[in-house]
């Protein structure tokens, strides 16, 4: 195993010649300089692991050196030893980006901790979060087995995306396959829950139901106007539960989470469905009864959510709620942009509506350019794609603005996506849909023991196109390809992100009310 090189630099060389044995008695390997200028040509010329830097030092202060240093290899980590306490000293040292600081007289269990923390750091993590995981993977597992009700499987699912989170931050993927292999138990027996109580779910006299598409406005938007709030609904479309708690620490320092729940995305978990649900505060075969004209059917031609400010309206209506209110879709760069340049005329509304598509692109894009599928080539990399976009979007932007000008934002999405890699076999006519997690049509031939069947629409409160219309899902990671050209269909669509069908990614998704910290 290589040893760690550390370089000592203090004018008062000699007098730490006790604690530089101990650290060479830790098996750790120790050079000395006794000035700034020789540190920093010792640098140049060997490659170290840490380096101790006295502050006061003749000639180039620990402080200039510390500078230089940092210029010429950013990435060592600088330990700055001082007699000061003075606290404008600590602040230039932190603000320099030092990576730790000790006051003089330090002992060696205090730079033994120091190097410990500093340079195994990540090992002393890695081992520990494969530890824990390994000690919790048995409750885990029961807890998936004696999951019955809707908060059972919010639990689970929050448990899995920790650990998933954890490994990431670890950067450990020992694990990986053992975590993957139990999030695939987790969603077969979740998709087994939700044929079984899914219908049930709209029977009128069953308050069990969990928070629904439909009942996001309702139960999240509309209490917060009553309060006479100013709210921003902003509606990341395909976010995953996942995906928020990764961005959910860049907006710490602007908002407080008043709330912040998993709701249940209806089937099909798809935007034409779930979005209109959202916004029309109803079921999609309610929209189609109660606003034909808002609703196109999945073989009518044009665009599937063309009418969702309409749907808002109609929504804000029913409430009597009768203030103006804004609504913008995002699709690109520039759209984002404008909209933060007009936050001003946005936070002047009580009630602003943004959709903002780029997660839903993301994903669409990693099917179909190679370059998108290579950086994010697994759920690790999909999670760190998705936090580099939002900490350099316009969307950040816009909730800085929105939490100064004290308006509350409720953020959420319509719903998730999984990674698929099981193809079924599908046989439908040209009428049939072409998502590939949930098929509808009147003429589908399919396995029944391999999806979730509707075969009669009103049952899930779904839009009937035809009097012999059905509806299956795809469950799990399985999605559905059809036999003429099934090998070139399989290979193009095998480990891409869908949506449409039953998993706890689709399904369990964020909804989180913010309020600003001013």
């Amino acid at each position: 195993m290589r040893k760690i090189h550390i370089l000592w630099t203090d004018d008062e060389i000699e007098f730490l010649k006790p604690h530089i044995m101990f650290l060479e008695e830790k098996g750790f390997v120790v050079s000395t300089a006794s000035n700034g200028s020789d540190a920093i040509q010792m640098v140049k010329q060997n490659a170290y692991d840490i380096i101790f830097l006295d502050e006061n030092m003749p000639g180039k202060s620990g402080l200039e050196v510390l500078t230089e240093i940092n210029k010429l290899f950013p990435g060592i980590p600088i330990v700055m030893v001082t007699k000061s306490e003075e606290e404008d000293i600590m602040e230039q040292a932190i603000g320099s980006k030092i990576s730790d600081y000790l006051i003089k007289p330090v002992n060696p269990k205090q730079i033994l901790l120091t190097i410990k923390k500093l340079i195994d750091n990540k090992r002393l993590i890695t081992e520990q979060t494969t530890r824990s995981y390994q000690t919790e993977f048995g409750k885990l597992g029961m807890q998936i087995n004696s999951a019955s009700s809707f908060d059972d499987w919010v639990a689970v699912y929050k448990e899995l995306v920790y650990w998933e989170i954890e490994m990431d931050k670890a950067n450990d993927r020992t694990m990986d396959e053992v975590l993957k292999m139990q999030k695939n138990d987790a969603n077969s027996s979740f998709a087994k829950f939700i044929k079984r109580n899914y219908f049930s779910w709209f029977e009128p006299l069953n308050k069990n139901r969990p928070l629904l598409s439909p009942n996001i406005f309702k139960d999240k938007v509309i209490p917060l106007l009553n309060n006479n709030r100013k709210v921003a609904v902003i509606l990341i479309d395909n976010l995953r539960y996942d995906q928020w708690k990764v961005i959910q620490p860049a907006i710490r320092d602007y908002f407080t989470i008043e709330d912040d729940t998993i709701f249940c995305s209806i089937l099909p978990t798809a935007t034409q469905y779930a979005r209109n649900s959202i916004f029309a505060g109803l079921m999609p075969a309610d929209i189609d009864l109660k606003y034909p004209d808002l609703w196109l059917d999945d073989e009518e031609e044009g665009g599937k959510n063309m009418h969702e400010e309409d749907l808002i309206q109609s929504q804000l209506q029913r409430f009597g709620i009768k203030d103006k209110f804004s609504y913008n879709k995002i699709n690109s760069l520039r759209e984002g942009q404008k909209l933060v340049e007009n936050i001003n005329e946005i936070s002047s509304n009580k009630l602003s509506v943004v959709v903002y598509n780029f997660v839903d692109m993301l994903s669409h894009s990693r099917t179909e350019m190679k370059m998108i599928r290579e950086l994010a080539d697994d759920e690790s990399a999909y999670r760190s794609l998705t936090l580099s976009w939002f900490e350099h979007s316009p969307l950040i932007e816009l909730l800085k603005g929105l939490a100064e000008k004290g308006v509350t934002v409720v953020l959420t999405t319509d719903h998730g996506t999984i990674r698929v890699n099981n193809p079924i076999k599908v046989v439908g006519d040209k009428n049939t849909t072409t998502n590939l997690r949930y098929k509808q049509g009147r003429n589908l031939n399919y396995n029944p023991k391999e999806v979730f069947e509707i075969t009669n629409p009103a049952d899930a409160r779904l839009p009937k196109t035809n009097i012999s219309s059905v509806y299956i899902f795809a469950t799990g990671d399985d999605f559905f390809a059809y036999p003429n050209n099934y090998n070139h269909y399989v290979k193009y669509y095998k480990n891409t992100f869908q949506h449409g069908g039953i998993s706890l990614e689709e399904m369990l998704i964020p909804v989180a009310v913010l309020k600003g910290k001013m």
